[in-house]
């Protein structure tokens, strides 16, 4: 059964940090680019972060670069999402996911075949 589990959200006041956290099973990721969306409530789910299979290419919304980082250890099948200085409007249910080959666009959605639950993220102004 192929699987991705989101891990690490939680509660935090603004300007603070946390570290996501997607641990994969069921099939090995490790040629699949990689990427984190968001979803706000009443609010479509957005794009925030995404990696190539090797790790040497990372792509970031607007709304988030210079404050996350994406990266991956494809030794674990896990991904990660740091993310500093976080904001009130950083508040949504966060979700990663697979997109394998032959690579779909990575800022869209529906190139991603496989899914996580998602992990609430709270920032408190």
């Amino acid at each position: 059964q192929v699987q991705l589990v989101e891990s690490g959200g939680g509660l935090v006041q603004a300007g603070g940090s946390l570290r996501l956290s997607c641990a994969a099973s069921g099939r090995t990721f490790s040629r699949d680019d990689m990427g984190w969306f968001r979803q706000a409530p009443g609010k479509e789910r957005e794009f925030v972060a995404a990696i190539s299979w090797s790790g040497g290419g990372t792509w970031y919304a607007d709304s988030v670069k210079g404050r996350f980082t994406i990266s991956r250890d494809n030794a674990k099948n896990t991904i990660y999402l740091q993310m500093n200085t976080l904001k009130p409007e950083d508040a949504a249910v966060y979700y990663c996911a697979a997109n394998p080959p032959p690579y779909g666009n990575r800022y869209d959605r529906q190139s991603y075949e496989y899914w996580g639950q998602g992990t609430q993220v709270t920032v408190s102004s």
